[in-house]
């Protein structure tokens, strides 16, 4: 096998996703020369099809791909239906404050991935990336104990190597280079498999709500139904691991199958639905140990974007935001180091604070749905409560995700102050567990409500993406008073006043991390 010496660059982006695509277009954006590599060519299968209004009201916006996505005529969803809860009756959650006046900014889309991936890898070249498709990562080039490129394998399966001031591994799941920076850890409370297919036809739920997500508890897990366009759905049913041996003993297909007939609500509607069974679609699928984080998101010279830094469960679609959010996080920090402004330490601990913020805003609702949905007779639903969570002897896990609200540093007051919040929130977004003198539409309401200020948070990247410059002043979320800067891509200090990094280290004497 040949082996060559390929031109330096300022980034080089392992994995062609929406995270390592965001990324990589934002710091060429910039003017500064970034190289992505894409194990796949063309369009790829990828889970995820169910985005949020951040995503296409902030993300895409920024990245200049808004009339792209629409042109591309995905389905449009305003919120969601749950059959989950105190009771069987199905609820509806909007992004807006009413789903029958939902504002442009308040709906998002479901895609399919391989297009959607492929209009970002798109851009990214546009933007002047240099993308290179069918090239597989293999190892981590290291001077100086410092990230300082990639050797990989290209399309022709040549060994070539490049090098660079930064490197990001958003290679998700698999996490290619990931290791150099931390070990990843895992959720006890969220040990779940996913099974998922695809079919053709059947019944979608009544307009104005066609397009949303379907999602139901029933005894063994929930069920996720994604309408597609072209007349495409996608169904999975989410599932305890400790089932996983009877998985590997029936097969895939049967316990599919044995799941949905314990699920009327989503088998109704598949009940004149064809199975894909050829094509990209026609396979049935399998996910697991996808609820983790990594012990560190950034380490001399590596930053880990998207799922390689880490991933909650699929319940409120909230992979393609944490994965493009992140993208456009590092890429503050690496544009900000590229012109010599602050250090790594003041840039890449920004950016893991702010992820890690996320990351558990997610896990907290989450936490809140399982611990409130009332389920008799269930291994599943009883060993997914904050009052017996397993996620309380995981101590390490824990420590890495409250960080960016809390010090949980041994003293049980605080640990048990992290669980009891849990607890409040799960009351709050079912209320008529708690008090039986709530009406069911009262608890609709105030479960939308709650669950939208779920979604305001994140209205600063969208009146980024609509106001630019003239958006409202954001304040600093440490004690460092880091802001993002007035464009967006860089960051700065809430007075105004930056400070100059010492002089970066020249590259020498490379060696690689096996």
């Amino acid at each position: 096998m040949q082996t060559s010496q390929n031109t330096d660059f300022d980034l080089i982006v392992v994995g062609g996703g929406p995270g390592g695509a965001a990324c990589a277009t934002f710091v060429a954006m910039q003017g500064h020369r970034v190289l992505l590599l894409e194990k796949n060519v063309g369009p790829s299968f990828r889970i995820g099809e169910s985005l949020l209004p951040v995503t296409i009201h902030g993300i895409c916006p920024l990245l200049g791909v808004s009339d792209a996505v629409k042109s591309a005529n995905f389905i449009s969803k305003t919120g969601g239906r749950f059959v989950w809860g105190h009771n069987k009756k199905p609820w509806d959650f909007f992004f807006s404050s009413s789903g029958q006046y939902a504002s442009p900014t308040s709906t998002a889309y479901q895609v399919e991935r391989m297009e959607f991936d492929q209009i970002l890898r798109a851009n990214a070249r546009d933007k002047g990336v240099d993308v290179r498709e069918g090239h597989t990562a293999e190892e981590l080039l290291i001077s100086n104990g410092h990230a300082a490129g990639v050797r990989y394998i290209d399309a022709n399966g040549v060994s070539q190597s490049s090098t660079s001031r930064y490197v990001v591994d958003a290679s998700g799941l698999q996490g290619c280079l990931a290791r150099f920076a931390g070990r990843r850890l895992y959720s006890k409370f969220f040990q779940n498999v996913a099974i998922f297919r695809y079919y053709k036809g059947g019944e979608r739920l009544p307009e104005p709500l066609a397009g949303n997500v379907f999602t139901v508890a029933f005894q063994h897990g929930w069920f996720w139904h994604i309408p597609l366009r072209n007349d495409l759905v996608s169904v999975g049913v989410v599932f305890g691991k400790e089932q996983s041996q009877g998985v590997k003993e029936s097969g895939y297909d049967e316990v599919f199958e044995k799941f949905l007939h314990q699920c009327p609500e989503v088998e109704a509607l598949l009940t004149n639905a064809e199975r894909v069974t050829e094509g990209i679609y026609g396979v049935t699928r399998i996910c697991q140990d996808f609820s983790y984080t990594s012990s560190a998101f950034y380490k001399n010279g590596l930053v880990l974007v998207g799922d390689t830094a880490c991933f909650i469960d699929p319940l409120f679609s909230s992979g393609v935001h944490l994965s493009t959010y992140s993208g456009l996080l590092a890429a503050r920090s690496i544009n900000t180091r590229l012109r010599g402004e602050l250090s790594d330490a003041e840039c890449f601990s920004e950016y893991e604070a702010r992820y890690r913020r996320e990351y558990l805003r997610f896990y907290d609702f989450l936490v809140a749905f399982y611990d409130a949905h009332q389920q008799d007779h269930s291994d599943f639903w009883s060993t997914r409560k904050v009052a017996s969570s397993p996620e309380k002897m995981n101590r390490e896990y824990i420590d890495l995700i409250a960080k960016p609200e809390l010090e949980v540093d041994g003293d049980s007051g605080n640990i048990n102050a992290f669980w009891k919040s849990r607890s409040d929130l799960s009351s709050r977004l079912f209320p008529e567990a708690t008090n039986q003198s709530t009406s069911d539409a009262d608890a609709q309401r105030q479960r939308s409500r709650f669950l939208a200020s779920l979604f305001r948070e994140l209205t600063q990247l969208q009146l980024q993406a609509i106001l630019h410059e003239k958006r409202p002043s954001e304040k600093p979320i440490r004690a460092t008073g880091l802001i993002p800067s007035r464009d967006g891509f860089h960051w700065t200090f809430s007075n105004g006043v930056d400070q100059n990094a010492a002089a970066q280290s020249s590259a020498v004497d490379i060696e690689v991390v096996v």
